[in-house]
This record gives structure tokens, sequence and C-alpha cells, in this order.
């Protein structure tokens, strides 16, 4: 049997070799430096002896897939250390996330995060024990032995079907899939960060669970800059900076349901105009459906099966209608208003609609977790043999739009479950053949994630990074091969018989109110001139100045820019000040001089630097800066 490395070198290997065994052939360094191996796409212990043939991939400390193999074994530490200080607690889910990890614990007494102290001492003795982190198949009735006093892992051990693996670190045994680190020494450098309330698989029916998150890095110095980022993002959280600066404020009366101030509105507003002005650009037809369709509407689509307990719902005379949890369907419906040739084809509609699903009330988080939100939605009718080349106009269109806000994006493919699919295999593998060539006539490489697809098609999910390293699932591209059909969609082909398009859903932003949340973050509340609620505030010396300073505020609104007077009675360097904390791009100073000579002195937010030029001279600067959709650095 044999393997072949990413250098493309071939190895033989015996069966019962183990993944260490292949890194010692290579290198004994490399095998000191290894902590799991990737084997045809698919991450295993590297004591885990190699199941089949195929492409081998060695994962070394400071790897990407490293960090989630640490974090992962660190949440079965810190399991492991709840035990010993806290006997009776049973234990839920404890996965690794992006950038840490959690577990789920229903504890006989409540803790609080001043027991973080007591836990992290207790998780250091288990890691320096060294403890082997052995991994355990065994039968059903045997794990069901093993865990009959843990409701919760009994819950999950009924659900499995084929191989049970559990995992042994000292006394602590944890039901599990892994992959994990070869002994608890090699966790280092950890941290206990939050506590939250988890119903238990997140059903709000079930038991609430004590949620702990944590995080683990390969170095104290990882482990000190991370921490410093968790700071950083405390004083970026956009709900602080939404009350400082004004742009939203949240309510009893509608949890979940953001209100726009002025300021917000303004910002909402301007990012809708540069949305609508790129979809017009790019050929597509902007739409607006209704907020609430009838019943018999979202059986046929298949939500009422699905989204059901997530919709709000409204009995009334004739009938039952629900508020949209998604736009498809009315874009269907659109479509359906009349006959269509392949000629037309593809059919762009874009939509900025309002949708509403029911959150529990406990996940409700500022704007990233909302009931009401805005979804720039598109939906895009079009021949099978269109894809390819559809995609790749989205792929182009996404670039765009992700590189006027400076943010870096990585893409994943989910492809067709293993099971409860709808459609034929060959259609699959032609959809997911179509998006794979899509990203790479972009330029783009992509992650697959198997088996991971909706069951109507597969998609390509675009991630997010923003200044704080932090991830962000925004955009989609899903192909949807059934949902046209269950509503006879058709169009007429170029030999005069009726066929049915394939639908693509796509959204850039994906919810206006998360994407905006993303952003306040990510410029820490900073804006770029042409996004920025207030692009310039005038500050007259004296109130002798306050006539040319409105003079300036009507000319400069007239010119499109959205200004501000400060003319308070407070001395002119608090203005200054304030000015600069509620992040204002320009603030201009008029005095004797800017009067007499019709000019204007400026200061660009973040510079102490003030520079004096004609009132004609700013406008162009500005105007330049706008127009262009600059990116201060």
């Amino acid at each position: 049997m044999k393997i072949t490395c990413l250098d493309g070198k071939s190895i033989e290997f015996n069966q019962g070799e183990s993944g260490l065994d292949i890194a010692k052939k290579i290198s004994l360094s490399l095998a000191k430096e290894s902590v799991a191996y990737k084997l045809n796409g698919h991450i295993y212990d590297l004591n885990r002896p190699l199941c089949e043939e195929g492409e081998f991939v060695l994962i070394k400390q400071g790897e990407k897939d490293s960090y989630d193999v640490l974090n992962h074994s660190t949440s079965h530490l810190l399991a492991q250390a709840i035990q010993k200080l806290y006997p009776g607690a049973k234990f839920g889910f404890g996965p690794s996330i992006e950038e840490g990890f959690y577990y789920d614990i229903d504890f006989p007494t409540p803790i609080t995060d001043a027991d973080f102290a007591k836990i992290e001492k207790e998780m250091k003795k288990c890691a320096e024990g060294g403890y082997p982190i052995v991994r355990q198949e065994v039968s059903k009735e045997e794990a069901l032995e093993i865990f009959k006093d843990n409701p919760y892992k009994v819950e999950l051990i009924n659900g499995i079907e084929g191989t049970i693996s559990l995992y042994r670190q000292g006394d602590f045994v944890d039901l599990c899939a892994g992959p994990h680190l070869s002994k608890t020494s090699q966790i280092k450098h950890f941290k206990l960060l939050s506590l939250a309330g988890a119903y238990w698989r997140g059903d709000i029916h079930n038991k609430q669970l004590t949620r702990i998150y944590g995080t683990s890095w390969w170095s104290k110095d990882e482990l000190d800059t991370h921490l410093n980022n968790l700071e950083e993002r405390k004083k970026r959280d956009h709900r602080k900076l939404g009350k400082e600066l004004n742009l939203f404020m949240l309510s009893e009366f509608g949890p979940g349901l953001p209100f726009w101030l002025p300021k917000g509105y303004t910002l909402r507003r301007t990012l809708e105009d540069f949305w609508l002005r790129i979809h017009r650009e790019r050929g597509y037809e902007v739409i607006n459906t209704p907020i609430m369709l009838n019943r018999q509407l979202w059986e046929t689509s298949g939500h009422w099966d699905h989204y059901k307990d997530d919709m709000f719902v409204v009995n009334v005379e004739d009938g039952t209608y629900a508020i949209k949890p998604m736009n498809c369907p009315g874009a269907i419906l659109v479509y359906n208003n009349s006959l269509h040739s392949y000629r037309e084809l593809p059919l762009r509609y874009a939509e900025l609609g309002n949708v509403h699903r029911y959150e529990a009330s406990g996940s409700l988080n500022g704007l990233f977790r909302v009931r009401g939100f805005t979804q720039d939605d598109a939906h895009i009718l079009l021949m099978e043999s269109q894809v390819g080349d559809e995609v790749s106009r989205i792929i182009s269109l996404y670039d765009y739009v992700y590189s006027v806000f400076g943010l870096n994006y990585s893409i994943e493919l989910s492809t067709r479950p293993e099971s409860n699919f709808i459609g034929e295999i060959s259609t699959w593998d032609h959809a997911e053949e179509a998006l794979k060539q899509a990203c790479l006539k972009t330029g783009h490489e992509f992650k697959i994630n198997p088996g991971d697809g909706a069951f109507y098609g597969p998609k390509l999910d675009f991630k997010l990074k923003d200044s704080m390293n932090r991830i962000w699932q925004c955009g989609t591209v899903q192909l949807d091969m059934q949902l046209p059909g269950r509503f006879n969609c058709t169009y007429i082909a170029e030999d005069g018989s009726k066929k049915t398009p394939v639908m693509i859903h796509r959204a850039c932003f994906g919810s206006l109110e998360r994407f905006i949340g993303i952003i306040i973050e990510n410029f820490a509340g900073q804006f770029p001139t042409w996004l920025a609620p207030v692009q310039v505030n005038i500050l007259p010396v004296a109130d002798v100045h306050l006539d040319y300073a409105l003079k300036l505020k009507e000319e400069f609104i007239k010119y499109g820019l959205r200004v501000n007077i400060d003319n308070s009675s407070e001395k002119l360097g608090y203005r200054l000040r304030q000015s600069s904390i509620q992040k204002t791009p320009y603030t201009l100073v008029v005095g004797d001089k800017e009067v007499e000579n019709n000019g204007v002195t400026y200061r660009v937010i973040g510079h102490q630097e003030q520079i004096y030029v004609s009132k004609e001279e700013f406008l162009k600067l500005i105007n330049d800066e706008i127009s262009s959709l600059s990116l201060r650095k």
C-alpha cells in the first residue's frame, strides 16, 4: 500500500502503520513538529493507523488545521479538570471553534467566571501530567454502559449509526470522533474567556447548560496577541459604537428589531444606494416583493415544512399568512408573471428584501443576530449551461464589493449530502464542477466541505476576514435545481420545447444589518468618507464667523456632501475633540482668514495637522476621495 505526499513522492506503508510512523520515515524533526495528518482531505490523530491509500499531508504546529486539533484537545482538558473539581458535572458538546473552543456542561452547582482561575490551575496540572490521549472504538452497548449516568451522551450515542469512538486521558473519557493531540503535555498556552447559557442541542425546550468559552495557542506570544485583540474588539463592539455614534437603538418593545437613528439611516441608505448602483450596472433588474404571503405559497416552496417554527404567522379572514423568512418564492412569482424565452436568460432579479425569523431572545445580539433584517438577495434564473459563466460573474462582483471595504475572503464549496438530497447524482456532479471551475476561472482557491450542501443543491460560502482577523460568513452562491420545478417555472428553449430553468440564490452582504455591524467594528466607527454619516463638520471660531459657516454648509450640501455645523458655546479645542470622537472624516475651522479669503482650514480624522486651502480646492479634494470610494489608511 502507498500514499502520495504533497511533493508527489510516494511512500510505501504497511497495514497498521500510523501517521507518526510515516512522519519518522520522512524526517525525525518533521515527526516532532507534526500534531496530526490529513489523508484524502480528512484529518486524523497522528497515532491513528492509516486506513486507506491516497493523498497524505502532515499537519505541523502553527499550520491552520493544527489550531483546530489543539483547541479540540483543550476542550477535553477543560472537561477533565471540571470532572476533578466538580464531581457530578455532566458533559454535552465540546468542539473547537474559530479562534478557540467551548464546552457545554450541566453543573451540579452554578459557577461564575471567578472560578476560572481555579479551573485553569487544574487544567495546567492535567496538562503537565502528560496523559496520553488514546482513541478507542466500542460498540453501542459498551458506550451506553460507559455513559449510563450522562443523559446527554446517551442521547448522542442513540443517534449514532456506525463506528462509536471514545477518547481517554487519565481517568477522563469522552465520546468523540476526534481528532486529538497525542498527549496532554502538548497543551501549554490557553485561557478561559467567558460563560454563557446554551440550550442543549440549541433547542429552547431543552435544559439550559453552562457554556465555557476558551482559547488555546501554540505559543505565549500568540496567546498574548489574541488576548490583546479581544480587548480591542471590546472597544470596537458595534453595540457600544452604535450608541456612542447615534447610529441605531434597540427597544424592549421590539427585541431583535433595530431602530435606525438619523445618522445610522444615512449610513444604511448610502450602503443601499451603492448596492443598487452596482447591480444596475451589472444587468440586474431590481424588484420588491410583499413582506407577507399566503401559507399555500410557503407549502409549495417547502419552507412551511422546514421553517414553520421560525416563521411569524398571522391568521386573517381569508387564510393563514406568514411574514416571509426568505425572498426566493417572491422572485419565483415575479418570474412566472410572464412567459420567457431562452434568449432572455439569465434573468437577474435583485431585491433588498425585508425578512423576519423567530430567534430565541437569548440569542439576540445587536445587529449580528436579529429577528427582522434585510437580505441583499438576488435570484438568477438561467439555463444549466450558463451556470459556470454566471457564477464567475458573481464572484467578480463579490471581489469588487469586498475590496471597497478592505475585506479579504476565502471560499468554501459545500457538496452533495450523503443522504436526503433531491435530484440525480449526475446533476449534482455537474453543478459542483461548474462551481469549481468558476472559482478557478476567477483565480480563487477554495476549500471543500464534503456533504455540507443544502438538500437541493451545492453552494459557495464566502468567509470574510476583518481588520482584527475575525472570520465572518457573509456572501453565498447557492445552486437550486429544485425550486423552479416546484413552481412550474419554464422557458421556451431554442427547439421550441418548454424547459425548467436552474435558479441561483446569492447574497453579497448576506444581511444588511449584520454587514453594517461588521463594518462598524472593522472600521472602529471611522468610516471611509463616502460612507460616513457626516462627512464634514464645520466649526466657526466665533459667532461672527457663523454666517460664513452657514454659507459653506448650504453650498456643500448642494454639492452632495453631508455637513454639520457645531456652533456651540464650547471652546474650539473641545469642539475639535468632539468632532474626532464622532469620527468625522473632515473637520473645518473657519475664522477671519477663511472668511476674508473664501477658504477653509481642514483637519483629517486621526491627524493633528491643519491645512488651509481654497474652498474650490477642498471640494475637489473631498469629491475625488468620495467618487473613488477611497479607503483612508
